[in-house]
C-alpha cells in the first residue's frame, strides 16, 4: 500500500504523528477486551481515521465507512482492516474524556515543533449548529403536554398488549440493559427538568436579590427587583402613613398644650390617608398591583413567550447568529495563539461571552504554561489577551492576568474614534478618566491601543474560517453537553495538527528529529 501514495502525502505525517508522537493511552483505556463480540480495532487506527476524516469535513460514520473501502488514503490508514461504522460510531462516542488529553498532547507536540507564539492571543466566541432541529424546541407548556400525551399513548398500547396477550409478561421485552437512555420520553423528561431547575434557580435569585433590597430599607438607587416591586411600594406607603401620623400627633400636642408666643396651633388640614406623599405612595402600590397581575397573567397565556428546550438535544440552546435569526447549537469559546493555534477551548450552552472571560482566560495561562514547558527555547507566558466588545464588564478588565485590551463598542467606531485627532492623548496619563471601561475606550482610542487591537481579528476569527470553511465542520454530529463537547475538543485537536502540517512545521524530517 505505501506504493499506492507519495512519500510527501499528509496522510503519513498524519499516521507518524498519531503513532508514534501522541500518547493514546486515554483512547486504549476504552478499548474492551475479552468476551463475546467480533474483532475489535487499533485504537490508534481509529483515532488517525477520524483525524482524516474530519481534516476533509467527513462526520458521517457511514460515509468514513465508504471511504475506509474506496479512498486510498482512508485505506492506508486501515492497511485493509476496515472498521464499519456502528465501530467508528461507538469509538466516536466513547472518547469524552479522552479527547481533552489528545488536545493536550497535540498542543504539545506543536509547542515542541516551534509553534505557539503566545506575545498576542485572543478570545472569542463562535457558534456551531448542534445535531438538532430549531422546530424541536418546546416551551414547558408545550413539554408537560407532549410528555402527558406520550404517558397516554403508552398506557393505551400496554392496556392493548394485555387485553391480546394476557396481563404480565409476554416473552418479548427489551432487556433493561440494553434499553436506550436516550430515548424521546427520556429526552422529553430530561428537558422539562432542566426547565424546572432554571426556573426554581431565577426565582431563588429573584427572592435573595428581593430579601437584600427589602433588607436595606428599600432604600437603593434604581428600580426594585420584580419580585420586591409590591412589597417595596407596599412599604414606601406604611413609611408615608407613619411618618404622616407622626406629624399629625405632633400638630394635635401642640394645639392641646399651653399657647407659646410667636407659634401657631392650627389643626392639621389633611388627615393620613388624604395626605399627598401619602395618596401618591398608595397610587404607586396600586399600579405596582397592577402590574404584578399582568405579568402573572401574560406567564400563564398558553402562547406567552418563556425559555424553551430542545428535546433532540436538550443541553444545546437557541443562539443568535451575525447577520439575525438563530441556530440551534452551541457557543464554542476558543483562545488562539498568535500563529493560529487554538490553546484553550471551552464548549458551552451560553448565548452570551462576558461570564466566560475569566474560565478561558485561566485555561489559557495553563495552556501558556504547559506550552512554554514543552519549548526548547521559551518565550515566557501570555503579553496580551484581545478580546471583543462581547466580553466587557469591569469586572473582566480588573480581575488579575495579563494585559488585555477589550473592545468598548463595534470595531468600525473604534476606528473612527481613533482617526480624531483630539481623542490621541495617553491613557495612562493624569487626566485619564474615572473607571476602568472609560479608561480601557481611551486607550483603544489611542494610536498604539487601536495597533495592537487590530491584530484581534486576524487572530481569533482564522481558526474559525479554518474549521467551518476549510474542514467544512458546521455542525456537530453528537448529542448532549459532554459528547458535544468531546467532538468539538476532538476537532479543536485536529484543526492544530493539520495547521502544523500546512504551516510546515510538521514534516517528516522535523518528526524523526523529535524522535531522536
Amino acid at each position: 500500500m505505501r506504493d499506492w501514495l507519495p512519500p510527501g502525502h499528509p496522510v503519513w505525517l498524519v499516521i507518524s504523528a498519531v503513532e508514534d508522537h501522541l500518547d493514546t493511552g486515554a483512547f486504549h483505556a476504552l478499548r474492551r477486551t475479552g468476551g463475546p463480540g467480533a474483532a475489535g480495532y487499533d485504537p490508534d487506527m481509529l483515532v488517525m481515521v477520524l483525524v482524516w476524516a474530519y481534516a476533509h469535513g467527513v462526520t458521517s460514520s457511514r460515509r468514513i465507512e465508504q471511504l475506509c473501502g474506496t479512498d486510498v488514503a482512508f485505506r492506508v490508514i486501515c492497511a485493509g482492516n476496515l472498521p464499519d461504522h456502528v465501530t467508528i460510531a461507538r469509538f466516536r462516542a466513547a472518547f469524552a474524556g479522552a479527547a481533552g488529553e489528545l488536545f493536550a498532547q497535540v498542543l504539545v507536540l506543536c509547542a515542541r515543533l516551534g509553534m505557539g507564539k503566545l506575545g498576542t492571543v485572543a478570545l472569542d466566541g463562535m457558534k456551531i449548529a448542534a445535531n438538532a432541529s430549531k422546530a424541536a424546541s418546546r416551551t414547558e407548556r408545550a413539554l408537560r403536554k407532549l410528555a402527558a400525551r406520550r404517558a397516554a399513548e403508552h398506557a393505551a398500547a400496554d392496556a392493548a398488549e394485555d387485553e391480546l396477550f394476557g396481563v404480565g409478561r409476554g416473552g418479548d421485552e427489551v432487556p433493561p440493559e440494553v434499553v436506550d437512555p436516550g430515548s424521546r420520553d427520556a429526552r422529553i423528561r430530561r428537558a422539562l427538568a432542566d426547565l424546572e431547575a432554571e426556573r426554581a434557580a431565577v426565582q431563588a435569585a429573584g427572592q435573595a436579590q428581593a430579601r437584600d433590597y427589602l433588607a436595606r430599607g428599600g432604600k437603593v438607587p434604581g428600580k426594585p427587583p420584580a419580585a420586591a416591586a409590591v412589597r417595596a411600594a407596599r412599604l414606601r406607603l406604611e413609611r408615608a402613613q407613619a411618618a404622616r401620623a407622626a406629624q399629625v400627633a405632633g400638630l394635635e400636642r401642640r394645639v392641646a398644650g399651653p399657647a407659646v408666643p410667636g407659634r401657631r396651633r392650627d389643626r392639621p388640614k389633611a388627615g393620613i390617608e388624604d395626605y399627598g406623599l401619602v395618596k401618591k405612595a398608595r397610587v404607586a402600590l396600586e399600579k405596582a398591583e397592577a402590574r404584578a397581575v399582568e405579568a402573572a397573567r401574560r406567564a400563564s397565556q398558553e402562547d406567552g413567550p418563556g425559555p424553551v428546550r430542545n428535546i433532540t438535544d436538550p443541553d444545546s440552546r437557541l443562539m443568535p447568529v451575525r447577520g439575525g435569526g438563530f441556530i440551534q447549537g452551541y457557543n464554542a469559546q476558543n483562545v488562539a495563539s498568535q500563529d493560529g493555534l487554538i490553546i484553550a477551548t471551552e464548549l458551552t450552552a451560553s448565548t452570551t461571552d462576558t461570564a466566560w472571560f475569566g474560565p478561558m482566560l485561566g485555561k489559557a495561562e495553563a495552556a501558556a504554561a504547559l506550552i512554554t514547558a514543552s519549548q526548547s527555547a521559551p518565550a515566557g507566558g501570555i503579553g496580551q489577551l484581545l478580546a471583543d466588545a462581547g466580553y466587557l464588564s469591569e469586572r473582566n478588565l480588573t480581575m488579575a492576568g495579563p494585559d488585555r485590551l477589550i473592545a468598548t463598542g463595534k470595531h468600525r467606531n473604534l476606528e473612527k474614534t481613533a482617526r480624531q485627532p483630539a481623542s490621541g492623548h495617553d491613557h495612562a496619563g493624569p487626566g485619564s478618566p474615572a473607571g476602568p471601561i472609560a479608561a480601557m475606550a481611551a486607550r483603544l482610542a489611542t494610536g498604539d491601543g487601536i495597533t495592537a487591537y487590530r491584530q484581534r481579528g486576524h487572530i481569533a476569527e482564522t481558526p474559525h474560517g479554518q474549521i467551518k470553511h476549510n474542514m467544512g465542520i458546521r455542525r456537530l454530529t453528537l448529542r448532549g453537553k459532554p459528547k458535544a463537547t468531546a467532538e468539538w475538543t476532538f476537532t479543536c485537536a485536529v484543526h492544530n495538527l493539520i495547521k502544523a502540517i500546512t504551516t510546515g512545521h510538521l514534516t517528516t524530517q522535523t518528526l524523526t528529529t523529535l524522535a531522536s
